[in-house]
């Protein structure tokens, strides 16, 4: 056992520092000056005697998890100083130990962008964020803005699933494990970091399905001498031929496939591993300094594999002449090697080999450019696909697209050129060059011949769009696409038929309420439509204008809902009993004093109150102890309104006559939800503390919170349970002395 601290470390665990500190200290301390890297090692000391890099509570070790994390966006991403003290500083910021000043005057104003957005994710996380999360979303796509914050935290979640093994906790695993399936692995492919990506995959199947990790393994380590003969039997004379033949410098790797790919390919082929001959896949990696020579070069070494052993035609995949859209470079042949067993070969140069260990985005981060088309086109599509899907499976449907795919690459009669995956459409390639083209498409010309929208495309089609103005998007189009593009924009098109369809609607309905002299109270019309069956109102009105429902049906309900609903067992009561010749003559009155001698004119409130049909207004939400009024409403029951809402005071110069005077009496008994607008200095942790300050209150519930942040200040609501006005008045004090926060109040 080895101890840092309060650190107590196992075996595995120790091995896994010293190598991590040997890498930091012999490839990472290059990065900074004497001055920088002693401020690097004063501040993680720092947070070492403060506790901030101990266990948490699922046993995972933070100093361990960070400095890992280090080396990763270091050596398999390639990235920098600022994204290497993203992953190591983040714990300290987000513990206060570190403040937003000190880290922009010691390392830069572009540390601290990075590190705000880890600390955000690692809040929300630990506030057990979800893919449904909408602040997670919100979170995931303000990142996706700068490409680093998104490989740093690839590389975290990709240490942690490193690291689960160390822990007991069995439902922490499965939540970590099947966030990386579901999001982290597929935009690891999207990015080009296909090291991790294949990583994370085989660390997924370990967790999930041990018994079948185990057993491809056990099988691999039993044919490994024998694959390896096969491989040197067949490498040997390439090289000679290629070192004989031609002035190239290059040299020839093997890497065996993946475990998850293996188990993937044993599933679709339905077979065996020792049936599997392209488990080893051959890379001829071509020394070539001149850009304009390194295709040439590819081929040329193409020229001699495929002179020395048969290549089968159907397995040639030229990403030469058009990269792939996250910039993978590769010449890919199989051909059949010794003893007729097919042998996957890739060709491709040095640059390009960095391109697809490290992925498109890092090697233009590490080259020092901020932004290139390809690596830009990721983004977009990161972007796009985070912002417009409603549903989990949605998004990981849109997002995963294309990960086992090949791609095609298809010509309109301009000359330009378009890459779809394989099995795209003629609605495809539509939405892909417009999406007014995608909504009005009614088929295409492909070559001499027309074909309808669902005609699967091929590389070389020469493809002429046909539209008509009367077509608009249909359901049915998303089982016709593969494209994510395409998918999301006819979902958007058939919401936006769908709105201007419940508009209609929703006039027909106030058209007939407005000739029948009826005045819809949006509470009760509510009400009506969920006992209708209906979950918003936009389905209730398209089904109105589609004439699903008939209006006369709705206006009978709507009527037997104003009915006076009276309760309890004692002597009926209804609000039109009170004394409203009295009750004309009130208004408001916010002075408990004045109302206090009155009490035989006031409306008690009471949480025992029977025999009368009462309900807290939604438009001010009044909670006890609020100076509150009564409005009789047409079916007989009593609103409850704020003494200062703006609806009650216009009610009251309207219907004067039907204003009752009300005050609450007893104890509370419940909980109330109010929302309460702050705004402040956007500093490291301000979430954190108000978070703390609401959870320490005895009769206070934190529901909800909701951070923007611009050029410094944030705006921020928070959704509060509390049990009656002076809970909340101290809420809101406590709130107001919190560092950095300069304004909070309640809002309807």
């Amino acid at each position: 056992m080895k101890s840092i601290d309060n650190n107590i470390f196992t075996a595995e665990e120790s091995t896994m520092l010293r190598d991590a500190l040997h890498y930091l200290y012999r490839q990472v301390k290059p990065l900074f000056t004497p001055t920088e890297w002693n401020n690097v090692r004063h501040y993680v000391h720092l947070g070492i005697r403060q506790g901030v890099y101990g266990r948490d509570s699922h046993g995972i070790s933070q100093l361990l998890l960070s400095l890992e994390a280090c080396r990763i966006v270091h050596q398999q991403v390639g990235l920098k100083q600022a994204s290497v003290l993203t992953v190591l500083l983040y714990p300290l910021a987000a513990n206060d130990v570190i403040s937003r000043e000190t880290v922009t005057k010691t390392f830069g104003e572009d540390t601290t962008h990075l590190i705000e957005c880890m600390s955000r994710v690692k809040q929300l996380y630990a506030e057990h964020a979800s893919l449904e999360d909408e602040n997670f979303r919100k979170l995931l796509i303000s990142m996706a803005q700068d490409i680093r914050v998104i490989i740093c935290l690839i590389a975290d979640r990709y240490v942690l699933m490193c690291m689960l093994n160390h822990t007991s906790d069995t439902e922490y695993r499965h939540e970590v494990t099947e966030m990386c399936r579901l999001l982290y692995t597929p935009m690891s492919h999207r990015l080009g970091l296909y090291n991790i990506k294949r990583e994370l995959e085989d660390m997924t199947l370990k967790y999930e399905d041990r018994a079948t990790f185990d057993s491809i393994a056990q099988q691999l380590q039993q044919t490994k001498a024998s694959r390896e003969a096969y491989i040197r039997q067949f490498i040997e004379p390439l090289e000679k031929r290629l070192r004989q033949s031609t002035q190239l410098k290059f040299y020839i790797k093997g890497r065996t496939k993946s475990i998850s790919s293996i188990n993937h390919k044993l599933q679709a082929q339905h077979s065996s591993i020792d049936r599997i001959y392209d488990l080893f896949a051959i890379r001829i990696i071509i020394d070539e300094p001149d850009p304009a020579k390194e295709k040439a070069s590819c081929w040329q070494a193409y020229s001699i594999v495929t002179d020395m052993y048969v290549p089968n035609p159907k397995r040639l995949k030229d990403w030469l002449s058009i990269p792939k859209s996250n910039g993978y470079e590769s010449l890919h042949i199989t051909v059949a090697g010794p003893d007729s067993h097919w042998v996957e070969v890739q060709i491709r140069t040095k640059r390009m080999d960095e391109i697809a260990e490290r992925g498109l985005a890092a090697h233009w981060l590490y080259k020092g450019i901020k932004s290139q088309g390809a690596a830009d086109q990721v983004m977009a599509s990161i972007r796009e696909i985070l912002e417009h899907n409603s549903s989990p499976d949605e998004l990981m449907k849109d997002l995963s697209a294309g990960l086992y795919q090949e791609e095609i690459f298809v010509f309109t009669p301009r000359g330009d050129v378009f890459r779809l995956p394989k099995g795209a459409t003629v609605l495809d390639l539509a939405f892909q060059i417009h999406t007014k083209l995608g909504n009005s498409c009614v088929g295409a010309k492909v070559g001499n011949r027309n074909v309808k929208i669902n005609y699967q495309l091929h590389s070389g089609d020469q493809v002429e769009i046909l539209t008509s103005p009367q077509q608009t998007p249909k359901a049915d189009w998303l089982n016709i696409v593969a494209t994510s593009k395409a998918r999301l924009r006819i979902r958007q098109g058939i919401k936006e038929i769908e709105n201007r369809e419940a508009e209609a609607g929703k006039e027909l309905l106030h058209r007939r309420f407005k000739n029948r002299k009826i005045e819809i109270e949006e509470g009760e019309l509510s009400k009506l439509i969920i006992k209708m069956g209906y979950k918003t109102q936009t389905q209730f009105f398209h089904a109105l204008s589609q004439q699903e429902i008939d209006v006369d049906d709705v206006l009978k309900a709507y009527d037997a809902m104003q009915q006076p609903l009276i309760q309890g067992p004692n002597e009926p009561l209804s609000a039109g009993q009170f004394d409203l010749k009295m009750a004309n003559a009130i208004t408001p009155d916010t002075n408990n004093e004045n109302r206090a001698g009155r009490n035989d004119d006031v409306l008690v409130i009471d949480k025992n109150l029977k025999g009368l049909d009462y309900s807290l207004a939604g438009c001010c939400h009044p909670i006890y102890g609020d100076d509150v009024v009564g409005f009789v409403s047409i079916n007989g029951g009593i609103r409850i309104h704020r003494c200062d809402c703006v609806n009650i005071r216009n009610l009251q110069q309207q219907y004067p006559y039907r204003i009752v005077r009300a005050r609450w009496s007893g104890k509370s008994g419940s909980q109330y939800s109010i929302t309460l607008r702050v705004i402040g200095q956007d500093d490291i942790g301000i979430v954190s503390n108000i978070s703390s300050v609401i959870n320490k209150e005895k009769d206070a519930l934190l529901r909800a919170i909701n951070i923007d942040a611009e050029g410094g200040i944030f705006h921020g609501h928070l959704t509060v349970m509390v049990n009656d006005l002076s809970s909340l008045t101290s809420i809101i004090k406590k709130i107001k002395t919190i560092h950095g926060v300069k304004q909070v109040e309640r809002i309807n």
